[in-house]
């Protein structure tokens, strides 16, 4: 029991604190809706962080404008013909729970590898009713089973994907898709069909940006 001790205990904001950080690091107005289900999100993620680390101490008194704000940051680059997301590596819902709260058009997938942490977004989304399933596996060369057919946008944030994963996910892409990394000063490896197609640095953060990237490149 004692492994799974070691998450940071998260700040017991109060909802009225909650919403005004959250819309003060949002590039967008957000409907009350959005609001309400990302505070239920985050009333999970303070109820299950000390068991199942979702996340660290280090960030834990900047939560909302670091992981919602920096999440929040990515709705001026999404597509008009983007529906089906594939966040790869979910975690503690980051982008992908805070983008299908803000854009309900979204279809999202989340892929989790740890079975706790698929566990936290399960009962998240459920409390939150927002319609995101949530995968249970390793994404490599060969899709997972339960991927769409076709995948619109893969969001990843702070999970470093091998090319062979995104040679898998690729499969499923094709030249209107496209692809948003959350990286440091970074850049992923990058299959040769993949190309950059733009960095935008978040706010607060000299070295954090979004990554842009598209599939189907000569």
């Amino acid at each position: 029991q004692r492994m799974f001790d070691m998450g940071a205990r998260l700040p017991e904001l109060g909802r009225m604190e909650f919403e005004s950080r959250l819309r003060g690091s949002s590039p967008v107005d957000l409907a009350a809706e959005c609001v309400e289900r990302l505070w239920i999100h985050y009333r999970e993620l303070v109820r299950w962080n000390p068991t199942v680390s979702l996340v660290g101490p280090g960030t834990a008194d900047e939560i909302v404008e670091r992981h919602y704000g920096e999440s929040l940051a990515a709705i001026p680059l999404l597509e008009a013909q983007w529906r089906t997301v594939v966040d790869v590596g979910s975690g503690a819902g980051f982008p992908a729970i805070v983008l299908a709260a803000a854009v309900p058009l979204l279809e999202v997938i989340l892929v989790e590898s740890r079975e706790r942490k698929c566990a936290f977004l399960e009962a998240a989304a459920r409390k939150a009713a927002l319609p995101c399933s949530c995968l249970n596996a390793r994404v490599g060369a060969t899709p997972p089973e339960g991927l769409p057919p076709k995948i619109d946008l893969v969001t990843s944030r702070g999970v470093s994907l091998p090319q062979s994963a995104l040679e898998g996910l690729s499969s499923r892409m094709d030249a209107k898709s496209g692809a948003l990394f959350w990286v440091g000063e970074e850049t992923p490896d990058f299959p040769k069909s993949w190309k950059e197609a733009g960095r935008f640095q978040l706010p607060g953060s000299r070295v954090r940006s979004i990554l842009q990237a598209r599939v189907g490149a000569e």
